[in-house]
């Protein structure tokens, strides 16, 4: 297996095609990357701007180009000594429009249909009133209302009769409409629709009637039974191909944990590709493992994203922070206070259909196993405490091998334990069978069901309730609010991240280290600024205050609230200068997200025109936006030593490396879509010709523009390329001596010492007289070419350029 040297991830859509990749093949082989890691490329919904909702898994999306054109940028990759990774989807896919023959096939012939079993749909749900019909909710109405209006319309279609309602087409079954030829009048509509074998609704039914598994709550996302072999089979034929012609070197699963059975579809796909590359998207919790008998590479690494992050807020100053957020806003910093409530809020909303139908599995298994009757309202509320009080995103439960493993057991011993402390109102009887049904004590295929269903759920339900509501909720220092991430951990100390580091040195050193990704909720140069505001808590707290007076002519109604206006000004911070449009998109999305005010789909008028008001008035304030760039300022060579410390960091830690496409230079892109725009690449590859040419002293010198950033990458991966032996030893911690210590994090793997500054506002650059002891032999800074030997002034390592790369002998 070859494992990459570094990745650089790509997002394609019609607006970057697989032509563009092609160009920038030279420009990334200079750059030193080994393996372009792609954006899933199968046939998704028209004009998808990321291709997560695939609707064709035969079929390459013909809006990024041609099977010539990936074969062309295979073969360009190789004569580089290149290779590419796939990012693969297959928990679901897209749906609602005819590119998805499966789906469609469904919806026009019901469970007749050969891909009816394609799909995870409760037939038997939506009543007596519609048996065996799958909820549609595309209605921007109630189903009365738009008929009336006559907005339904039966029309041809390429010689087929289909419903129409505006930009939405749905099939006809065969038999209902007389001829293809004939448009429906609209009296007659409703006969013909009441015939299919779908029932169309609001689109607000869907959270509380849907019945088909979806990805979290979008229900344009249908969940793929992909644990069935022939649907593997038949999702996986063109992948296979692929695979066969050479043309990938890896591959990147998304959204492990949605699938039935993450171990069996991962054992399939190694035996599609035994020689690839494979990591997966897992979010783990802390303190939890990946599962270590999957067979792949490791995760995308959010896990090391967060160690690294949390290595640059400063754990001291965490009370100070805390008070003045508290006073500021009267919002708690408790994060699991937080986090059990709002995981509560969305299975009580977004995933109320997913909730029934388990609930009604536990009133059918409960009678058989002698439990007593019990109302239906009491079995939900104690099914919706339990999933809420998982630790983690999910277990591995394996009910048809009736494997518990002894952390599966663990946790969902926890999970009971708290749901019965958080409700004494409800029989604990009932948390002890549910746990008693998931750790397998009862068996029959409902229960078998019941169990892979609730694992299916518990990851939805963290993901929806902790990173995209609480996050946006738990404002105290937003830097710590990413996937994955606890914004409750204030810092990570040296100590626990050389632990991290080794840890994964031995259970998965081929493992991804991520920095930013296409769903991370700010880039890593945006938390690198943001994360100085925990060395300077005062100047931060005296800043707010006097924002938030200057800015108080421009609340209305006392409108935006105190927490989103916190957010908004630790947004401003990050990732300034921000244009107008996207500091709007971005607190809208902040605002519904957080659902304390508004959400997507009930929004507050009032709040959102008061919110609006107040950002377009205060970008437009020229007192407030002088004062903001004087607080800024002096910020500047912090924030790009701290970007340059985590990169360098990325760059040489055990795994392989990940750089989001644009982040090589300084980015301040917030979230998806911010940070899905289209790159400036002949910016980046003009830079680069300059950067080529450039000393150490130089690259310092023009770190605004981003050179320094670009030119720590290119050197760093020269030498990661021409020294890899370099960088395949242990991992082993490296302690300086002297007051400073704690500002040092340096590491030795093999011949290659890193080291990186932190908390340089509070250092000052007075190292004074902190030591640095080299192991034997001679060390060439890679950076500056100074040779040193022995003990070492710390002071001294980093005169010419913040970080360092030292290697031995060269």
């Amino acid at each position: 297996m070859e494992v990459p040297r570094a990745t650089y991830r790509l997002q394609f859509n019609e607006r970057f095609q697989l032509v563009d990749a092609l160009r920038l093949v030279p420009y990334l082989f200079r750059l030193g990357i080994s393996h372009l890691y792609a954006s899933p490329l199968f046939k998704a919904r028209p004009h998808s701007g990321h291709g997560y909702d695939v609707c064709d898994f035969g079929e390459l999306n013909p809006e990024l180009g041609s099977e010539a054109n990936l074969e062309k940028l295979a073969a360009s990759l190789r004569e580089h000594g290149m290779g590419l990774v796939l990012d693969v989807v297959p928990n679901h896919m897209g749906i609602g429009s005819p590119e998805n023959h499966w789906w469609w096939d469904v919806l026009k012939n019901g469970r007749a249909s050969r891909f009816a079993d394609y799909f995870d749909i409760n037939w038997c749900a939506n009543g007596a009133n519609s048996p065996g019909k799958i909820l549609v909710p595309v209605l921007g109405d109630e189903y009365e209302r738009v008929l009336n209006r006559g907005e339904l319309k039966i029309k041809a279609d390429q010689g087929e009769p289909v419903l129409v309602y505006f930009e939405n087409k749905l099939p006809l079954a065969p038999g209902t409409v007389p001829k293809a030829d004939v448009v429906v009048k609209s009296e007659a509509v409703d006969e013909v629709v009441q015939k299919q074998h779908y029932r169309l609704v609001s689109w607000r039914h869907g959270d509380q009637q849907l019945n088909y598994r979806r990805f979290f709550a979008i229900s344009t996302l249908a969940g793929l039974r992909v644990e069935e072999e022939q649907v593997f089979n038949d999702s996986h034929a063109l992948l296979r191909k692929w695979l066969e012609n050479k043309l990938l070197d890896g591959l990147r699963v998304d959204h492990a944990d949605g699938l039935r059975d993450p171990k069996q579809y991962l054992e399939r796909l190694r035996s599609l590709a035994p020689d690839q590359w494979i990591v997966v998207e897992k979010i783990l919790q802390p303190k939890e493992m990946l599962p270590a008998d999957w067979p792949v590479q490791g995760t995308v690494g959010y896990d090391f994203l967060n160690q690294v992050n949390g290595l640059f807020v400063q754990s001291k100053n965490a009370r100070v922070l805390t008070d003045f957020y508290a006073e500021f806003t009267g919002e708690s910093s408790d994060s699991k206070e937080a986090v059990q409530e709002k995981k509560r809020l969305v299975l009580r909303t977004l995933f109320t259909t997913e909730v029934n139908r388990l609930v009604d599995i536990l009133l059918q298994v409960a009678p058989s196993h002698s439990c007593q009757k019990v109302p239906r309202e009491h079995w939900r509320e104690a099914l919706i405490e339990f999933i809420a009080s998982f630790p983690i995103y999910r277990t591995y439960i394996r009910p048809g091998e009736n494997v518990v493993g002894k952390n599966d057991f663990r946790f969902v011993e926890q999970a009971a334990v708290k749901a019965k402390a958080l409700r004494p109102n409800l029989s604990p009887e009932l948390f002890d069978f549910i746990s008693d049904l998931m750790l397998l004590l009862f068996r029959g295929e409902r229960e078998c069901d019941f169990v892979a269903r609730v694992q299916q759920l518990t990851g939805p339900a963290m993901a929806k309730g902790v990173e995209d509501t609480a996050f946006y909720c738990l404002n105290r220092l937003i830097s710590l609010n990413e996937v994955g991430g606890d914004p409750g951990k204030f810092g990570v100390g040296v100590e626990e991240f050389h632990q991290f580091c080794q840890a994964q040195q031995t259970a998965w050193p081929h493992s991804m280290l991520a920095s930013s990704t296409h769903d991370t909720k700010r880039s890593e140069d945006v938390r690198a600024r943001i994360n100085l505001l925990s060395e300077i808590p005062n100047e931060w707290r005296a800043a707010v205050l006097r924002w938030s007076t200057m800015n108080g002519r421009h609340r209305q109604n006392n409108f935006p609230d105190r927490n989103a206006e916190y957010f908004f000004y630790q947004t401003l911070v990050g990732a300034w200068p921000l244009p107008l449009d996207r500091a709007l998109d971005a607190m809208q999305k902040a605002s519904c997200e957080a659902k304390q005010h508004t959400d997507w789909n009930h929004p507050h008028a009032e709040y959102e025109q008061a919110l609006k008001h107040f950002i377009v008035a205060t970008l437009a304030d020229g007192e407030f936006i002088r004062d903001l760039a004087e607080f800024i300022s002096p910020l500047a060579d912090g924030a790009h030593i701290n970007s340059l410390s985590q990169t360098l960091i990325k760059l040489t830690a055990p795994g392989v490396p990940d750089i989001y496409q644009g982040n090589e230079i300084l980015d301040y892109s917030l979230v998806d879509p911010d940070n899905r725009r289209l790159v400036d690449f002949e910016f980046r590859n003009a830079l680069l010709d300059e950067a080529e040419n450039l000393s150490a002293t130089e690259a310092w010198r023009e770190r605004d523009r981003g050179l320094a950033k670009l030119w720590l990458t290119k050197k760093t991966l020269s030498v990661r390329a021409r020294f890899k032996a370099a960088f395949e030893g242990d991992y082993r911690p490296l302690f300086a001596r002297g007051e400073k210590a704690n500002h040092l994090v340096a590491f030795l793997r093999g011949a290659a010492i890193t080291a990186v500054p932190r908390f340089t506002l509070e250092l000052n650059g007075a190292w004074n007289d902190l030591i640095l002891e080299l192991p034997d032999g001679n060390w060439r800074n890679t950076f500056t070419g100074e040779i040193d030997s022995g003990k070492v002034a710390v002071a001294d390592l980093f005169r010419i350029f913040p970080v360092a790369l030292l290697l031995k002998g060269e």
